[in-house]
């Protein structure tokens, strides 16, 4: 999902910069307005935690591969704001480090993975819980980790349509088709993970507001 260089056309790469730079400038004063002192470690292993998982790759659908996201696992242990942090400094290192996904694409590539996927999988997880019980956590962090990677490719395939790449009306259906199996993949490793710490450190998964209610409660 990782838009290369030469994809994106000047406008679409200056538009999608000012609205990340924006997104994140917003995230990093929101997280450090309402971040706890115990979440700023757990921000730190969960960069480390998705830059590994994002090396490995599995087939899906004509012949393409995929790879675990880890935006609804942020956003549903660190809250949107700090996961947004967390999301766009790991596709950074990514894209300087190992060239994945263009320098120019980048605004892009951190709108798509991790500020739209950050708050729609907020956005998921959180209707879910509140309509079927923290008990339910597990399905909550199931679909919010589909949603998180189906709408990140959604606004990846617009923004290639847009750019004059590719017809909406190819890019649409492909994008959307493969990545809906892809989230089916992010939908099991998030709700494995979710599993784990339910069953180890059970505090970790309490819902957090979008405006970090529980942050304030926890300082």
């Amino acid at each position: 999902m990782h838009i290369p260089d030469g994809f994106l056309n000047g406008a679409t790469v200056a538009t999608t910069a000012v609205a990340s730079a924006g997104g994140l400038g917003a995230a990093v004063k929101m997280a450090g307005r309402h971040l706890g002192e115990r979440k700023i470690p757990l921000m730190g292993m969960m960069g480390a935690f998705i830059f590994v998982a994002q090396m490995l790759n599995f087939p899906v659908a004509g012949g393409t591969s995929g790879h675990i996201l880890g935006t609804a696992l942020a956003v549903i242990l660190l809250g949107p704001w700090a996961a947004i942090v967390v999301m766009s400094l790991v596709l950074i290192a990514q894209c300087l480090i190992f060239q994945d996904g263009g320098l120019l694409a980048l605004g892009a590539n951190v709108l798509n993975m991790g500020i739209i996927a950050g708050l729609g999988a907020h956005v998921v997880y959180r209707l879910l819980i509140k309509f079927l019980g923290e008990d339910r956590c597990l399905a909550a962090g199931f679909a919010a980790g589909w949603f998180s990677v189906f709408i990140a490719s959604v606004a990846t395939a617009l923004e290639l349509a847009v750019s004059g790449t590719v017809p909406l009306g190819t890019v649409l259906p492909a994008m959307a088709g493969v990545y809906a199996l892809v989230g089916i993949g992010e939908g099991f490793a998030t709700a494995a993970v979710l599993g784990l710490l339910r069953a180890a450190r059970r505090d970790l998964l309490k819902p957090i507001s979008i405006g970090g209610q529980w942050e304030r409660n926890e300082q």
